[in-house]
C-alpha cells in the first residue's frame, strides 16, 4: 500500500487561518472534519496548524503524513440508513511541538491570516499555574501559552484592531470561553503586561463558550482491513459516530466568518449554551464516566460490550433515569428522550469505544460530570445516591490499577497517580483501612472544591462500596447493589 502524504495523494491546500491546540482523536474527527467540509463546499479556505498541548515524549506527528489523515464516520443517518463514510482530511497543514519547536510556535503570532483558535486540552487543560512566566519556552499551562502568543501578536501588529482572534475552546467545563478568557487576563495582569494589551484583548478578541458532542472512538480495531480498502496506510485513521453537534455561544457575525450560512452543518450559534451543556455533560458524558470503572473492572473493554451486558446496561440506565435526570433543570420528557438517543448511540454496532480511552483524566471528569449530581441528590434527599456513589467507589478501585490478577496502565495527572499508588499500597499491605483511603481522597478540597468528607453519609457509603468491590469483585458487588 502507498504511504499517505501529499506527494502520493496531491490535492487542495489552504492558507493557515486556524490554530488547533490538541492533536487527539476528538478534534481530528470533529473540528478538522467540519473545517474540511467547509473548505470543500464554501469559500472558508482555512488551513489548520495543530499545536501539541503537552510536552509528550512521543515522536509521532501528523507531519509524517503531511497533515493528511482519514476520518471514518459510521452509524445511522437521519433517514435511518446505515452509513460508513471515509473522508481524507486535507485541512491540516502542519503539527508543531512547542517544547521542541518553540520558534515555530511563536511564529504563529505573526501569521497575518490566522483568525481562529480551537482547543481540546481535556477538562484538566484550562488551569492556572503560578509558576508560569512570560519568558518560558513555553509556559506549562495552555492558557499561559495562549497569553504568550496573543501578546506577541499584539506587539508584532502594533495592536491592530483587525488582528485579534476568535477563541473556541472545546473543553467540557462550565463557561469554557469565559474561563479561558479569565485566565488569559490573569496572566496578563500577573506578568505586568501593558494596559494597552489588556484593552486590545478585551476589545478585539472574542472568547466563545462552546459545547461539543460526538462519540469518537479513535483508531479502529479493523484498521488493516479498512486501509486495504482505502489503498493507503494511515497511522492517524480515526473513527467516529454519524451524530455531531457544535453549539457556540457567540456573536451573530460568526455565521458569516465561518461560512456557516453556506453549508448546513449541525453548528448552532446560540444565546445561552447552559441548557445544551447541562444535558450533554450530565447524560452523555456522565453515562460514559459512570459506566467506565464498573464495566472495565467487570472484565469488559468497550462501550458496546458494556451495553450488551445485561447487568451493566441496567446499571447505566437506572443511574441515568433515577439519579442523574432528576437533578437536572430541563423538562423530564426532553431529558429522557435525550437519554434514549444516547443509549442508542452507545449501541451503534460500528462504535468500538475503548473504556480505557474514556478513562483519561477520570478524576477531573468525575468532578465535572457526576459530582454535581451527587451533591444535588444529597440536597434533595438528605442521603447519597446509591448508584453514583457505587461508580465513585468503582473509580477509586480502578485507580488501584488491577483487574483481577492483571495490572493495567493509568492515565491522569501525576499528582493523582502518585497519591493512589501510595494509598493502595498501604491498603493492600494492611497498613491502612479502606476508609482511610476514602477519607484521604475526599479531603482533597483543591480538586473537589470542598472537603467531601463533610457531605453527610458519603464517606461511609463509599467505604462500604469500595470494600465490596475489592473484596467480592465487581460482578458480585453489582449484584448486591441491584
Amino acid at each position: 500500500m502507498s504511504a499517505l502524504n501529499r506527494r502520493n495523494f496531491p490535492g487542495r491546500t489552504h492558507p493557515t487561518k486556524i490554530i488547533q491546540f490538541g492533536e487527539g482523536n476528538f478534534l481530528r474527527a470533529f473540528t478538522g472534519w467540519q473545517i474540511d467540509l467547509l473548505n470543500e463546499h464554501t469559500d472558508l479556505d482555512a488551513g489548520i496548524v495543530v499545536v501539541r498541548p503537552r510536552n509528550s515524549q512521543t515522536t509521532r506527528s501528523l507531519n509524517s503524513q503531511d497533515g493528511l489523515y482519514t476520518t471514518l464516520i459510521r452509524g445511522v443517518n437521519e433517514q435511518g440508513e446505515v452509513v460508513s463514510e471515509p473522508r481524507l482530511i486535507r485541512a491540516v497543514n502542519a503539527e508543531i511541538h512547542p517544547w521542541r519547536q518553540y520558534e515555530a510556535f511563536m511564529a504563529l503570532a505573526k501569521e497575518e491570516g490566522i483568525r481562529f483558535v480551537f482547543s481540546n486540552t481535556t477538562e484538566a487543560g484550562i488551569y492556572y499555574d503560578a509558576n508560569d512566566r512570560l519568558e518560558e519556552r513555553p509556559p506549562a499551562s495552555f492558557p499561559a501559552r495562549l497569553t504568550q502568543l496573543l501578546f506577541a501578536r499584539w506587539q508584532h501588529f502594533s495592536g491592530a484592531s483587525d488582528k485579534g482572534w476568535v477563541m473556541l475552546p472545546c473543553e467540557l467545563i462550565d463557561d469554557n470561553g469565559e474561563a479561558l478568557k479569565a485566565l488569559v487576563l490573569r496572566y496578563a495582569h500577573e506578568w505586568a503586561l501593558p494596559s494597552a494589551f489588556v484593552q486590545w484583548l478585551e476589545q478585539h478578541n472574542t472568547f466563545c463558550s462552546t459545547l461539543v458532542d460526538r462519540i469518537v472512538t479513535g483508531y479502529p480495531q479493523e484498521a488493516a482491513e479498512i486501509q486495504q480498502q482505502l489503498g493507503y496506510q494511515d497511522e492517524y485513521l480515526v473513527a467516529g459516530e454519524f451524530y455531531y453537534l457544535l453549539a457556540i455561544q457567540g456573536p451573530a457575525w460568526l455565521e458569516q466568518a465561518l461560512c456557516l450560512d453556506k453549508l448546513p452543518l449541525n453548528i448552532r450559534l446560540v444565546e445561552d449554551i447552559k441548557p445544551y451543556k447541562e444535558q450533554k455533560v450530565a447524560i452523555l458524558n456522565g453515562a460514559h464516566t459512570a459506566m467506565m470503572p464498573v464495566a472495565y473492572l467487570a472484565g469488559l473493554d468497550t462501550v458496546g460490550e458494556a451495553m450488551a451486558d445485561a447487568d451493566i446496561a441496567a446499571f447505566v440506565n437506572s443511574t441515568l433515569r433515577e439519579e442523574i435526570i432528576p437533578t437536572l433543570s430541563q423538562h423530564p420528557d426532553a431529558l429522557n428522550s435525550f437519554a434514549d438517543a444516547v443509549l442508542s448511540r452507545f449501541r451503534n454496532p460500528f462504535i468500538h469505544h475503548q473504556l480505557q480511552a474514556i478513562a483519561l483524566n477520570s478524576m477531573t471528569k468525575f468532578r465535572t460530570r457526576l459530582l454535581p449530581q451527587i451533591l444535588k441528590h444529597c440536597q434533595l434527599h438528605g442521603e447519597p445516591p446509591a448508584r453514583l456513589t457505587f461508580t465513585f467507589a468503582a473509580l477509586l478501585a480502578y485507580y488501584r490499577g488491577k483487574r483481577g490478577q492483571e495490572s493495567f496502565a493509568l492515565q491522569d495527572d501525576e499528582a493523582w497517580l502518585t497519591t493512589f499508588a501510595t494509598l493502595w499500597q498501604q491498603v493492600d499491605s494492611g497498613k491502612m483501612a479502606p476508609q482511610q483511603l476514602v477519607e484521604a481522597v475526599l479531603s482533597v478540597s483543591d480538586h473537589w472544591g470542598e472537603d467531601l468528607n463533610g457531605v453527610s453519609g458519603l464517606t461511609a457509603t463509599l467505604t462500604e462500596h469500595v470494600q465490596r468491590i475489592v473484596g467480592d469483585g465487581m460482578r458480585q458487588a453489582l449484584i448486591r447493589l441491584n
